[in-house]
């Protein structure tokens, strides 16, 4: 058994990066680059550890070097969610597991790696070819399928009811905000340069709120409830109200992550407001910051494609750290087998195990107390 760090051409062939372009996103609830490269690495040991966990899965795997010496790497993973639906279940990777893995290397010579491929002594591998064969760049749903929601809202042109794959076009939240070089004030500059990978509040298993849930692939229901549409994302199992019937928004609402939304129809396109949004969270995955309160306002927007099967949805941030609007564009599908199930729960144990690992863990737990 040795490691191996070979060029990208070795590593990952045309093919190999095609499937898993088509497989579910690398990135789950930060930012992959804060801990990983572009540059591709392979390894080949017996797993030692196991931890099947939201918000990723970790791995520690002892690998035997050509000289005899042993070293230990930790793999991680996307989200719980995510590798269940591309069949990685608890029991695929247990302790005893001899395992070939490709991946992303960690940054500054860590001895980590991010799983994009993983294959196990007895074949069996990840990803799957019936996983890769489904695009996540196609629809898999039929016109005028029963979904089993009602349309109640008179003023809606279209029944948006119903579940919808987020994953459909998805593109990490991780540097996707338009315009770039980002449009930061001197105070957001000054903030963004001084955050560090550890600030990320997702990483505690908090969850991420507005804006940034709405650039996440995890899928959706929606439920016309006639005065308001209940989104409900799958991540963190999170509710959200968009009220429809005209209401104003309270004057004494608290600022809160998913904020208080208002919404309207604009001819075909459902048009969303909110505010009230609380400070401190991150509008990506690599950090850059939201003012929060009165000084972030957000306005979504909701187009169905002609066949009535996917739809375009633009995100509009207007935030006092910023001297521009920022914008984010995501896609949405149905998909006639899609199954909204319960987000499995989040478990921070990684983060405290990362930061007693790096000796930051003191000084985070006074920031804490």
């Amino acid at each position: 058994m040795r490691i191996q760090i070979k060029s990208q051409l070795a590593v990952f062939t045309g093919f190999f990066i095609t499937a898993l372009a088509m497989s579910w996103p690398a990135q789950g609830h930060h930012s992959f680059s804060a801990e990983f490269t572009d540059d591709p690495g392979e390894i080949h040991g017996i797993v030692t550890s196991a931890s099947y966990r939201n918000p990723h899965p970790r791995y520690r795997v002892e690998v035997t070097n050509d000289d005899g010496s042993k070293e230990t790497w930790e793999l991680q993973g996307s989200a719980v969610t995510g590798l269940r639906n591309a069949g990685w279940d608890k029991d695929f990777v247990v302790v005893g597991d001899e395992v070939t893995v490709q991946g992303s290397l960690g940054r500054d010579g860590a001895k980590k790696l991010f799983i994009r491929g993983l294959t196990k002594a007895n074949g069996e591998s990840y990803p799957q070819r019936s996983t890769a064969a489904r695009s996540r760049n196609d629809v898999y749903a039929t016109y005028g399928k029963d979904y089993g929601y009602a349309k109640v809202n008179e003023d809606a042109p279209f029944d948006i009811s119903g579940p919808w794959r987020n994953s459909y076009r998805f593109s990490v939240t991780v540097d996707d905000l338009d315009p770039k070089p980002t449009p930061f004030t001197p105070e957001a500059a000054e903030i963004y340069a001084n955050t560090v990978h550890y600030d990320d509040s997702s990483l505690r298993c908090v969850a991420p709120g507005l804006p940034r849930i709405f650039g996440a692939p995890y899928d959706m229901e929606i439920v016309d409830a006639g005065s308001h549409y209940q989104f409900i994302y799958i991540e963190h199992n999170t509710p959200r109200r968009i009220y429809m019937d005209g209401r104003a928004v309270p004057e004494n609402y608290p600022d809160r992550p998913m904020g208080y939304s208002v919404g309207h129809w604009e001819g075909e396109e459902l048009v969303i407001e909110t505010t009230k949004l609380a400070e401190g969270f991150w509008l990506d995955g690599s950090g850059l910051p939201m003012s929060g309160g009165d000084g972030t306002r957000i306005v979504e927007r909701y187009r169905l494609a002609e066949d009535k099967l996917s739809m375009a949805r633009v995100m509009t941030i207007y935030d006092d750290f910023y001297t521009a609007p920022l914008v984010r564009r995501r896609w949405s599908a149905r998909d006639d087998d899609l199954l909204i199930v319960e987000h499995d729960s989040c478990d921070p144990s990684s983060y405290y195990s990362d930061i007693l690992e790096d000796g930051t863990l003191e000084r985070r737990l006074d920031e804490i107390l």
